[in-house]
């Protein structure tokens, strides 16, 4: 069985990392080239760097951040946020990067998707979804959370797949920031519908909240930000309990 991987998400904010609640409310949370440092210390398997305002103010990835923090570790670094063109893509790879999520401009043109995967391969290429439930199942919303798009959150996903993602990023836009623990029923739903990993995001709390998750949510991999940042949870005591509950992990400090 393949380890289960924790992932630390740095949402990136005019160069600071921020977090919030249901998208909303942003507060500083720190450096993201010295939290970088931290997590690669401490034994987290992956980094996400996410532009959170890049799309809405219609710019670029911010470059330089990208490459302080490449510089700090030895791990995946995947970064998302502003990445409309193949170009953009280039750019963020050329900085340090050896994934891309791409999320509002998947949507507006799936296209990009193939394009990148076919330049860089799919494991190199993310597709986030950020989700809410909704009367029609789990709607999708883009620009960073503010915009409904015409599409359902499963049938999304296996079109991402379909065009050569090689990973789902799943975000509960609900869960987000309230520390209720992942909503493990869409994770598990896209999960089952797709033959690609598939990652869980939004709602960390506990220990028991990855547990839960990789069990019942079915998920690959799990990220957080908040319970990292304020080091309410150490990743190796976290990775310690979930191996003591049955759940694979990469243990090698």
């Amino acid at each position: 069985m393949l380890a289960k991987r924790l992932i630390a998400c740095l949402d990136v904010r005019d160069g600071r990392v921020v977090k919030g609640v249901n998208f909303l409310g942003l507060r500083n949370a720190g450096d993201p080239a010295k939290l970088a440092d931290r997590y690669n210390r401490e034994g987290i398997d992956e980094l996400t760097v996410l532009d959170v305002t890049a799309t809405i103010e219609g710019r670029g990835a911010l470059l330089e951040t990208i490459r302080e923090v490449s510089r700090r570790i030895f791990i995946p670094l995947a970064v998302g946020g502003g990445i409309r063109t193949l170009d953009d893509a280039k750019a963020v790879i050329d900085a340090g990067a050896d994934k891309v999520s791409l999320n509002s401009a998947a949507l507006a043109d799936p296209g990009l998707v193939t394009a990148v995967a076919g330049t860089y391969g799919s494991q190199a290429v993310i597709v986030a979804i950020d989700a809410k439930r909704g009367d029609a199942g789990f709607e999708v919303f883009a620009r960073s959370g503010t915009t409904k798009a015409p599409r359902e959150a499963v049938a999304w996903a296996r079109e991402a797949a379909d065009h050569g993602a090689g990973e789902i990023l799943l975000t509960s836009i609900d869960r987000d920031g309230t520390r209720a623990g992942f909503d493990c029923e869409l994770t598990a739903a896209v999960s089952q519908a797709v033959q690609i990993p598939v990652i869980a995001s939004g709602g960390a709390g506990t220990p028991e909240h990855f547990a839960d998750v990789f069990s019942a949510g079915c998920a690959d991999a799990a990220l957080a930000a908040s319970i990292f940042h304020f080091s309410e949870h150490a990743v190796r005591d976290l990775k310690v309990f979930l191996s003591e509950h049955g759940v694979p992990m990469r243990l090698d400090w």
